[in-house]
């Protein structure tokens, strides 16, 4: 029996390394290409706060995006920073809507970690992990998430540990610069002028 075993998984190996890498070559394909989905329908939006700068360049990223269209939000932060979840809860408080006297809290998710359509990231450490396991999920066919990665406006001759990691992996679907030279230097990198 044991050699029955042994011959049937020798025939399913490479059938199963052969299905991963064409699932993988698939991701690297269908990265970066534009949304198939409806433009009207709400994205779940997972966005990667850090300490210190990164969180007051994330939210002003987050107060150009379509709140209508990027729904519900979701916040990570480490564990460690408590100022960059209090800034986010203070930003959506500012979105709450008085509707026939009562106060309705819209698409706002702090802390936990859900399944994202749509993950939007600047640089901080804690958010290259979180891209891999939405990349790996890509691969296994358990959930497709875009990676929207945005380069700190701070990075003007070259990019993050994180950055340059997501960028040489290929693992962000959309990476955005903020200075031109940036763009030069890594052009498969989009030049979105200054966010902030």
């Amino acid at each position: 029996m044991g050699l029955d075993a042994l011959a049937a998984a020798c025939c399913v190996l490479p059938v199963l390394l052969a299905l991963l890498a064409v699932r993988f070559a698939y991701v690297l394909w269908r990265s970066g290409q534009p949304s198939s989905r409806s433009p009207t329908a709400g994205l779940r939006c997972l966005i990667v706060l850090g300490s210190g700068g990164h969180t007051a360049e994330m939210m002003n990223i987050v107060t150009a995006l379509q709140k209508d269209r990027f729904t519900p939000r979701y916040y990570v932060a480490a564990l460690t920073d408590n100022m960059s979840l209090q800034k986010a809860q203070v930003y959506e408080q500012s979105l709450i809507q008085v509707e026939s006297g009562e106060k309705i809290i819209k698409n706002a998710h702090f802390m936990q970690i859900y399944r994202s359509r749509e993950i939007f990231c600047n640089g901080p450490g804690t958010c290259f992990p979180l891209c891999v396991c939405a990349f790996v999920l890509k691969v296994l066919g358990l959930g497709w998430s875009s990676i929207f990665y945005i380069e700190s406006i701070a990075r003007v001759k070259k990019l993050s540990l994180s950055g340059l990691l997501l960028y040489k992996l290929r693992i962000a679907d959309q990476f955005y610069v903020q200075w031109p030279q940036l763009q030069q230097k890594y052009p498969r990198a989009y030049y979105a002028g200054r966010l902030m």
